[in-house]
C-alpha cells in the first residue's frame, strides 16, 4: 500500500525560494487547533500533542481502510489584536507584541478524503482513551488563501523580522495589501533541527 504524500503532491505548495514572490494559493483542509499566548509555555505543548494525538489516531484509523498517508508538516496562523496594536506593522510585530498577546491556529494539512464525521470520531477517542481533552477543541478547517506573497525563512525564529521586512517591502513595491493572518509552515522539525538550520515558509495573503 502506498502512502499518500501531500508534500509530493502538492510540491508547489510547500515550496519558497529565499526572496520575495507572489504565489497562488488553491483551496486545502487541514486538521486544526486554536490557541493563544507564548509558544513556550506549557499550554502551546498541549496543544500540540492534542492536535498531533487526533492527527497520528486518524492516520491510523484510514490506513485500516487502505488509505495511509504521511503526517504533513505542522503550519501556523498567527494573528494579534489589530484595534490595539493598530499602528505596528508586519516586520515589527514579533519585537513590539508581547508574544502574550499572540493568537493562533495550529494546522496540519489533510487529504481530501478525510470526513468531518470521522473527525469527530477519532477526536472522541483520544479525549476517552488517551486522555487528552484538548482534542474537543480539534477539528476539520478550510482555507483558500489565494494571492500571497511568501519567502523561505532560513534561520532561528528571533531572526523572522528580518524576512518579513522583505516581505512588506515586497508588498509595497507591488501596492499589495494585507489579507489574512501571518501563516508559517515549519519543513524543519524545531525540536531536532539547530535554530540556523530552520527552515520555514513565511507567507502572507494579500489583495
Amino acid at each position: 500500500m502506498e502512502k499518500l504524500d501531500l508534500s509530493k503532491q502538492y510540491k508547489a505548495y510547500y515550496t519558497a525560494t529565499t526572496k520575495p514572490a507572489l504565489v497562488e494559493i488553491d483551496a486545502a483542509r487541514y486538521l486544526s487547533i486554536v490557541g493563544k499566548g507564548d509558544p513556550s509555555h506549557p499550554d502551546y505543548a498541549a496543544t500540540l500533542q492534542a492536535l498531533y494525538a487526533t492527527t497520528y489516531r486518524l492516520k491510523f484509523y484510514y490506513k485500516a481502510q487502505k488509505k495511509d498517508f504521511v503526517v504533513a508538516k505542522l503550519e501556523g496562523l498567527w494573528w494579534f489584536d489589530e484595534a490595539l496594536y493598530k499602528d505596528v506593522s508586519m516586520a515589527d510585530a514579533p519585537v513590539r507584541i508581547p508574544r502574550s498577546e499572540w493568537h493562533y491556529r495550529m494546522l496540519i494539512r489533510m487529504p481530501e478524503y478525510v470526513t468531518a464525521e470521522v473527525v469527530e470520531q477519532i477526536r472522541k477517542e483520544v479525549v476517552e482513551k488517551k486522555q487528552i481533552a484538548l482534542a474537543n477543541q480539534v477539528g476539520l478547517y478550510e482555507m483558500h488563501e489565494g494571492k500571497c506573497v511568501q519567502l523561505l525563512h532560513i534561520g532561528p525564529f528571533d531572526k523572522e523580522p528580518e524576512s518579513l521586512q522583505q516581505l512588506m517591502q515586497f508588498s509595497e513595491a507591488n501596492q499589495l495589501q494585507k489579507n489574512g493572518f501571518h501563516h508559517e509552515i515549519y519543513l524543519s522539525d524545531f525540536n531536532k533541527t539547530a535554530p540556523e538550520k530552520l527552515r520555514t515558509i513565511l507567507r502572507e495573503p494579500v489583495k
